[in-house]
């Protein structure tokens, strides 16, 4: 059984809501993916394994419904009551991505990047440039 969920679009607040089960965990709405995750269209499978989270394109993805509420964000009946049942949001079309909460061996994953460390090799080197030698062949 599924229950319906709204978002808004980072960039431009419009709100879209899906259908989707009450066990998922909401990790993060995103203007960008995070790395190494794997995003559906909301009306493709996402929920299981089948993906990270769900990428939508604002005002134009299928599968949802744009501007539940009736604010009149897309509301093609011109009366601002959003009764047409499919309203043509106005949105700015660009994707933003519903992020879910992922496990691995019982642990929650950061989705952010791992840092990478870098040596600094602590032996002795020159503070500057090699250049010619002084006059008496020393520098």
């Amino acid at each position: 059984m599924g229950y319906p969920v709204t978002y808004h679009c980072p960039r431009c607040e419009t709100i879209v809501e899906i259908d989707r089960e009450g066990y998922l965990a909401d990790k993060a709405v995103r203007p960008y993916p995070f790395e190494g995750w794997t995003y559906a269209d909301p009306d493709e499978p996402f929920e299981g394994d089948a993906a990270d989270g769900v990428r939508f394109v604002c005002g134009e993805s299928d599968g949802v419904v744009w501007d539940p509420h009736g604010d009149g964000v897309g509301d093609t009946s011109g009366d601002g009551s959003g009764d047409d049942p499919s309203p043509a949001a106005d949105g700015c079309g660009e994707p933003f991505y519903l992020s879910f909460v992922r496990y691995e061996e019982g642990r929650e994953i950061d989705p952010r990047a791992e840092s990478e460390f870098v040596t600094i090799d602590p032996s002795w080197r020159l503070s500057g440039p090699a250049g010619p030698g002084g006059p008496d062949g020393f520098r």
